[in-house]
């Protein structure tokens, strides 16, 4: 009765670690959330949307890093992917269009996180990101050209552009007018779960 009862507990215990998902959001500051409650930063918002939809086997991993750059993407995601996730978020690049670096650079470093993570067969969404036109008209807009690009390259997912409704209103942001707060954070929630939940 006893081995029974522990091999019916092995079954069920294999069983929910066989279902259990996860979802890593690949980011820098806005990802990680600085100036607000872990909690209250985005990756957090959006699994409990995932789980108030009754997904309740999945977990987000908020891997975002103040600061970083899109020259740190492939390397974070080989340290990740150790965990094996089944689906990849990547909002990255801002750092980049902040400090006026080489699109080309960008580009490439952000090709590489998505072929990358697509070598491994985990789905790749990605998130698409605005600068603000300190460097000029072409800049920008070649900026907002290269997620797009990649997308169609590499066949993915593409949130237009991650702060929609959120950038640039006051009500959403943060003193530094940069950094979304808390209600600004439940609105970028609502966008990357709207994109995403088809995939899970």
């Amino acid at each position: 009765m006893r081995l029974f009862l522990f091999l019916a507990l092995l079954f069920s215990c294999s069983f929910s670690f066989a279902q259990n998902k996860k979802l890593v959001i690949l980011g820098d500051s806005l990802t990680e959330g600085i100036g607000v409650a872990k909690e209250s930063a985005y990756p957090a918002l959006v699994e409990k949307k995932i789980h108030d939809s009754g997904k309740k086997e999945w977990t987000v991993v908020n891997a975002g890093v103040s600061g970083s750059t899109t020259a740190s993407a492939l390397a974070r995601l080989k340290w990740l992917f150790k965990s094996k996730p089944d689906l990849l978020l990547i909002v990255m690049g801002a750092n980049d269009g902040l400090r006026g670096l080489k699109i080309e650079e960008s580009e490439k470093n952000l090709a590489q996180a998505i072929e990358f993570a697509q070598s491994q067969k985990v789905p790749v969404v990605l998130g698409g990101l605005y600068v603000p036109p300190n460097y000029g008209k072409d800049y920008t807009q070649k900026f907002k050209k290269m997620y797009q690009n990649l997308a169609k390259k590499y066949k993915t997912p593409l949130i237009p552009f991650i702060l929609d409704k959120v950038a640039g209103d006051p009500k959403y942001n943060q003193a530094d007018g940069i950094h979304p707060n808390e209600a600004g954070h439940g609105i970028i929630a609502d966008t990357v779960y709207q994109e995403i939940k088809g995939l899970l």
